[in-house]
């Protein structure tokens, strides 16, 4: 999330959830992605404060619950040190947990690795040139030893790292780099999540407000790589799939937020908050499946 969206976003919840809980206590054609439909199943309501950034199916141990993040969810040690806010997290297949940290200033982000012996440790990525200082999501290839981040903003790339405590090549002693880049074929905005779909196939949710990139507001978009990402660069196909919903009992801007793929169900998740008040109401994690 974008220090923007993320003011607005924290505004509305730091004055709304205290009165709740005082109460309780285009013009361009669409560019689609042939022979990838999702289709809606269900939704469920997400919690404002702790399930409001990004969510992560967790296969590693096993029956392990679905994990979120929110603004509820930074643990005060890392806020006081700085890193006061989180994105949307994933796991690797084995088990690891990883959560993206941010900052409001400075010049590096951070990753947060849950093993799966549930300790944690902290892995800290110091910019390189150009690089954008948010930190909205990580996915995990299915390989495990890659991942890729995002930033914020019309890009026309994605960032690819050793993945933090599953490469033997990290050390939460030394900095993570930045080792390679997904270079896209056409940009995207505001991109809030990815998820790996398969090897080459990332899914993400933008929370683009104009439009203008594929025909419509807030698309869920497909990304196909050329190659699985590693050490080199690798190039991804962009197209949209479908807009993500956007339903509300209130009007106002609507902000998509994570993603999450999980292969042993097939099910993709994605989260979208309401506008105003009823981001506390009616904001959801929407289910879909294929086909």
């Amino acid at each position: 999330m974008a220090p923007r969206a993320r003011q607005r976003c924290q505004a509305v919840l730091t004055g709304l959830v205290a009165l709740a809980s005082a109460a309780v206590l285009s013009t361009a054609a669409p560019a689609r992605a042939a022979a990838d439909t999702w289709t809606e199943v269900g939704s469920d309501r997400v919690d404002p404060l702790t399930e409001s950034q990004g969510l992560a199916s967790v296969e590693v141990p096993a029956n392990s619950p679905n994990r979120y993040t929110g603004i509820g969810t930074v643990p005060a040690s890392l806020s006081s040190r700085g890193w006061n806010h989180v994105g949307d997290p994933d796991a690797s297949y084995d088990g690891h947990y990883i959560e993206p940290y941010q900052a409001d200033s400075g010049s590096a982000k951070m990753f947060r690795v849950q093993a799966p012996d549930g300790t944690w440790s902290e892995y800290v990525h110091t910019l390189g040139a150009g690089e954008a200082l948010n930190n909205s999501f990580v996915a995990v290839a299915p390989g495990g030893q890659w991942m890729v981040s995002g930033e914020w903003g019309t890009m026309t790339r994605l960032l690819v790292h050793p993945t933090p405590g599953v490469n033997p090549s990290t050390s939460p002693s030394a900095n993570l780099p930045w080792s390679s880049t997904v270079r896209l074929d056409r940009a995207v905005r505001d991109i809030q999540g990815c998820d790996f779909l398969a090897a080459t196939t990332l899914l993400c949710s933008s929370d683009d407000p104009a439009g203008t990139l594929f025909g419509m507001t807030k698309p869920l978009l497909r990304i196909d790589l050329s190659a699985e990402p590693g050490a080199s660069d690798v190039t991804g196909h962009v197209t949209a799939v479908r807009r993500l919903p956007l339903r509300s009992s209130c009007s106002g801007e609507f902000e998509t937020e994570g993603i999450d793929y999980d292969r042993r169900t097939g099910t993709l998740r994605v989260i979208v908050l309401s506008p105003g008040f009823c981001v506390l109401t009616d904001s959801m994690t929407y289910r879909f499946t294929r086909g």
